[in-house]
């Protein structure tokens, strides 16, 4: 009796086929939706570029959303060894920080377009496509704990009130850059370049500043503006 309970809440196993067909899948999906966008993309144009019936790729696939987090999920897998080498590895906060950015701009630059395509999303956090949203949670808290990594690596002096938020700023960072570059039209997005290089310093700077006494009533206020916004 317990083995059939066991069964009865137990997924099957994905095999090696199911695998193959899902990767397929995928990077046909990737594919149209650099080429048309996301929204017109349909799942019977990935259906036939796959050269695979609709029902077996809505089998792998519920919907075009669910493409895209398995594309995310995808970007969280693949980046994590050289994302955990920076974080663990590096002993100076701004060349740790340049080095995360640019992985991440590094991996994404195929599908500059195709993110730019969902970040009409990206403002509500019930849309599943949305940064901020309940299922993307897990790659959220994975690029968090990488910057609180990383601010330990270099040993970096946060004070203790302002320490358990500031993983979040550097997330919310990251993603104001991502969304600067994904949009920049400038000629190999040098304009984002530029705006890396003269705001990674002051942020940095602020970092090392937030510990001194003086900063003590300011940081108070800050700290209150996190907890209300981000908790």
């Amino acid at each position: 009796m317990q083995l059939m309970r066991d069964l009865a809440v137990t997924p099957p196993r994905r095999t090696r086929k199911s695998d193959e067909t899902r990767s397929r899948i995928l990077e046909a999906a990737l594919e149209l939706f650099r080429e048309r966008g996301f929204e017109a993309t349909t799942m019977r144009d990935i259906a036939r570029a796959c050269e695979i019936a609709l029902g077996a790729t809505y089998y792998h696939f519920a919907s075009k959303e669910a493409i895209v987090l398995a594309f995310y999920e995808l970007a969280k897998e693949e980046m994590s060894e050289p994302l955990e080498e920076v974080a663990q590895g590096s002993r100076d906060l701004k060349q740790g920080l340049r080095a995360v950015l640019d992985i991440k701009f590094a991996y994404f630059a195929p599908n500059r377009k195709f993110l730019g395509a969902l970040f009409p999303h990206a403002a509500d956090p019930q849309d599943p496509l949305s940064p901020f949203s309940e299922q993307n949670r897990p790659i959220r808290l994975a690029d968090q704990e990488c910057f609180r990594q990383l601010l330990a690596s270099t040993k970096t002096v946060v004070p203790a009130d302002l320490a358990p938020f500031l993983p979040d700023v550097l997330w919310l960072y990251q993603m104001a850059l991502i969304l600067i570059w994904i949009y920049d039209r400038s000629t190999g997005q040098r304009r984002t370049q530029t705006i890396l290089s003269k705001s990674l310093p002051v942020v940095v700077k602020f970092i090392e500043l937030s510990r001194l006494p003086l900063a003590k009533p300011v940081r108070g206020m800050l700290v209150e503006l996190l907890e209300a916004v981000l908790r």
